[in-house]
C-alpha cells in the first residue's frame, strides 16, 4: 500500500513539473514574438524616420535652389 502512495505521489509531482515546463515555453514563445513584433515594428518607425529626413533633405535642397 505505502509503495502504491509513493508511486502516486511521484506521477503527481512528475505532472506538475511537465505543467510548468510547459508553461514555460509557452511563455518563452510568446516571449519571443512580442520582441520580434517590437523588433518590427522598431524598423518601420525607422524607415519612417528615414522617408521623412529624406523629404526634408529633398526640401531643403528645393528651397536653397530657388
Amino acid at each position: 500500500m505505502k509503495w502504491i502512495m509513493l508511486v502516486l505521489a511521484a506521477a503527481a509531482f512528475a505532472g506538475c513539473g511537465v505543467e510548468t515546463a510547459t508553461t514555460a515555453a509557452t511563455g518563452a514563445a510568446i516571449k519571443k514574438q512580442e520582441i520580434e513584433a517590437g523588433k518590427k515594428t522598431m524598423e518601420q518607425a525607422q524607415q519612417k524616420i528615414d522617408q521623412t529626413m529624406q523629404k526634408s533633405m529633398q526640401q531643403t535642397q528645393q528651397r536653397a535652389d530657388e
